[in-house]
């Protein structure tokens, strides 16, 4: 072969690292041949899926010999309902990654700036990188956001500016008090995109609702997902809400058929279940309390979390003991790629999986 076809590429995506999600447990079971695998890895629901979302998958499966509806108007209704936000504010897509790719698609180019912090959601590096634009990442504050370096980072080449609240791997977050204090300072001309994948989980009076903030702020971008809380990462649903003018620019560039038939009717009912919801609260908020407790005793430091999982330090290279976890059957998310090679990030499960990991970690750190 002559033609070297990476050349070929555009130069944003030449040296592009592609995403690296947690490891299957497919995978795990054929690498070492083991057969009781758990993974605690993605910050997946360990509920499974809701009976009410099985059952009108089950009775839409006779339709999916037809193209979804392009525009997702029953989601979009529910989801308007509920928060009361206009229809035509609504941007469907194949979870929220997918809505952050179509933010980058359409407001970024070559001489663009994009402005995230250290030790935040790769998704934004890798939509920035892509497009062609110039990546200014601000350094961490307790693992968090620095909202004030961010503000000093802004120029007149700046586009966007990714938060996510809370933040994914670390688990931190920021008040609506330092959210607004820092929107009511940032250029109108910059979209500034609040990722709230994790939103549902949150329990706190000072944290942001994004929603209700969007008409203060007309550059306001909130992005969601129903991959989380809601179960149902498999089938790919995520939205934002944004002033319309946006939306209408978001529409120009998602593809016509971006969310599938069965996932537009699971979210729809999964928008309405609000005892799964509870549920998935309580179990989290109770394993979220094991996890803290356990890893305290075990003489570990971690990173206190709002989210659906948990980040540990463990002072030294963690690759060795993500490495002996997997070959116990455990699956937990090495964070290297973040620029945290002493962390792991734990996803909270059912009970069982949060003992077995907890005793399997405890046996590692003893050998």
């Amino acid at each position: 072969m002559k033609c070297d076809f990476i050349s070929l590429a555009c130069s944003g995506i030449q040296d592009l690292v592609p995403y690296q999600p947690g490891k299957p447990v497919e995978e795990l079971e054929r690498e070492l041949g083991l057969t009781d695998v758990i993974k605690l890895a993605s910050n997946e629901n360990p509920l499974g899926p809701s009976p009410r979302v099985l059952s009108a998958i089950q009775q839409g499966l006779s339709d999916i010999t037809r193209y979804p509806d392009g525009g997702g108007y029953r989601l979009k209704r529910a989801l308007s309902d509920k928060y009361a936000v206009a229809v035509d504010s609504l941007t469907l897509g194949n979870g929220s990654n997918d809505v952050i790719d179509l933010i980058g698609r359409a407001y970024l180019g070559s001489g663009d700036e994009v402005i995230y912090s250290e030790f935040s959601f790769v998704a934004y590096s890798i939509v920035t990188q892509a497009s062609g634009a110039t990546a200014v990442v601000t350094p961490a504050k307790a693992w968090g956001y620095d909202l004030d370096a961010m503000l000093t980072a802004i120029t007149e080449c700046t586009r966007i500016i990714f938060i996510a609240n809370p933040n994914n791997p670390t688990g931190t977050w920021v008040t609506e008090q330092q959210l607004t204090a820092f929107l009511d300072q940032v250029p109108e001309q910059v979209l500034v995109v609040l990722d709230e994948a994790y939103t549902e989980y949150v329990e706190h009076p000072e944290f942001p609702n994004g929603l209700l903030l969007l008409e203060r702020y007309p550059n306001l971008i909130v992005t969601r997902t129903f991959s989380k809380a809601y179960g149902l990462a498999g089938l790919r649903v995520g939205y934002a809400v944004s002033n319309v003018q946006i939306a209408n620019i978001l529409s120009r560039v998602r593809q016509p058929f971006n969310v599938n038939s069965l996932a537009l009717l699971a979210a729809e009912v999964a928008l309405s279940d609000d005892e799964y919801l509870a549920q998935g609260m309580a179990l989290n908020k109770q394993g979220m309390a094991l996890y803290q407790q356990a890893l305290t005793a075990m003489g570990l430091s971690y990173i206190p979390s709002v989210g659906n999982f948990i980040t540990v330090d463990f002072a030294m290279d963690a690759q060795p003991i993500y490495q002996a976890m997997l070959e116990a059957g455990v699956i937990v998310r090495p964070i290297a790629s973040y620029g945290m090679p002493q962390h792991l990030r734990i996803s909270i499960g059912l009970q069982e999986e949060n003992e077995r990991c907890l005793n399997t970690l405890n046996r590692v750190m003893n050998l």
